[in-house]
């Protein structure tokens, strides 16, 4: 199976030249632990899943370091945050050696914690997505990033059933408490089915049965667990009424497929979740691309109670905005760039660039709309953004 050389490449090696820690987040089988062991071939390797270790750890968490050589990629540190104070201690102890500790984590929130409290100037902490277009075309919004699916796409199905059995299993009770498993099933089928929606937790708990409270504790979990990205509305005040709640878009369109039963691509193309299907696709690429170069993620929308909207908006430093309107279409039209170019038009502050990204051929991108506005396929857009 041929490597995909991630972005996060030389980022990560230059964490580990000047952090004696390396703190790696990301959602389970995303390629965290392949892209540490791959950058660095002579560390040993240590697995926090096995029950044999998590005993030793929690018998005897110091003498278990102790037996550690570093440089050690430690794996899944979340089912043991105890060890980061005695990691703190080794690394006082030797505090020039850098990229000694090579942590890996599939829960950012309790990570963060745990790095806040024991590991703070010590650990540099960076971010790994699923597989981006900008890494390999084989990405698509059909199948996703997910590196499993990507180098065998034949198994997809399977792939993501025992991903999603895995997941409910593993990584959720471990951040919550989830009774009703079959619930919950029914919660990320229903979830999938609003991507792009603006969160309304009274709308998806009212057909499950469950409290508002219950969902607000399975969406941090998913969010936790990094299967979901919100985004915010823009806070900036444009002089209008702004709606405040943010949208939700699974991280992996493949997987955001997976649940709501389309299996091809020409059931892709039928659908009528292709439009914010497409749209959630754009906005983690926007993500990844964020994430990929050591930023964090500055993503947002905008929509006001006259009903003006517009899909994203992406600030790009100096004063400058990007106004994206996302469309699964092959034949862009200028129709598509309206309501971008009135928000642009009530903008004053900024320096607004209208794009509508869409489905089509590079060939047919790169042309202008209407004054002020573009179009462009999607790895056009993240040309222009990066």
């Amino acid at each position: 199976m041929a490597y995909i050389e991630r972005s996060l490449t030389s980022h990560t090696l230059k964490a580990a030249r000047a952090f004696p820690a390396v703190l790696l987040t990301g959602p389970r089988q995303c390629g965290k632990t392949t892209l540490l062991k791959r950058l660095f071939p002579r560390a040993s390797y240590v697995l926090l899943e096995d029950p044999d270790v998590l005993a030793r750890v929690r018998s005897d968490p110091r003498a278990f370091l102790e037996g550690l050589n570093p440089p050690v990629i430690v794996d899944e540190i979340q089912n043991a945050p105890e060890l980061f104070g005695f990691i703190r201690t080794r690394i006082d102890a030797a505090p020039r050696r850098k990229g000694q500790w090579l942590l890996t984590g599939s829960q950012e929130a309790p990570l963060m914690r745990g790095v806040a409290e024991s590991m703070a100037g010590r650990a540099a902490i960076l971010h790994l997505l699923p597989l981006s277009t900008l890494e390999t075309p084989n990405v698509s919004l059909m199948r996703g990033g997910y590196p499993g699916v990507v180098t065998r796409p034949s198994s997809a199905e399977i792939w993501f059933r025992s991903y999603v059995q895995t997941y409910l299993e593993r990584d959720v009770r471990a951040v919550t408490a989830v009774r009703d498993l079959g619930s919950f099933r029914r919660f990320l089928a229903l979830l999938a089915a609003r991507t792009g929606s603006i969160l309304n937790k009274t709308d998806l708990a009212a057909p499950l049965g469950v409290s508002v409270p219950t969902i607000t504790e399975w969406l941090n979990a998913l969010e936790i667990t990094g299967q979901i990205l919100r985004v915010p509305p823009f806070y900036e005040n444009f002089g209008k009424r702004l709606i405040k709640s943010p949208k939700i878009y699974f991280v992996d369109s493949g997987l955001a497929c997976h649940l709501l039963g389309i299996a091809s691509a020409e059931a892709l193309q039928r659908s009528t979740f292709l439009g914010p299907l497409f749209e959630g696709f754009v906005a983690a690429e926007i993500a990844k691309l964020q994430v990929n170069r050591g930023e964090r993620v500055e993503l947002y929308y905008f929509r006001d109670q006259q009903g003006l909207e517009v899909d994203f908006l992406v600030p790009r430093g100096a004063g400058r905005l990007a106004l994206v309107e996302a469309k699964a279409s092959s034949t862009p039209k200028p129709l598509m760039a309206q309501s971008a170019l009135r928000l642009a038009a009530s903008i004053k502050r900024y320096k607004a660039r209208t794009i509508v990204v869409h489905s089509g051929r590079r060939t047919d991108a790169g042309r202008a709309l209407a004054p002020g506005a573009v179009a462009l396929t999607l790895p056009e857009l993240l040309d222009e953004l990066a």
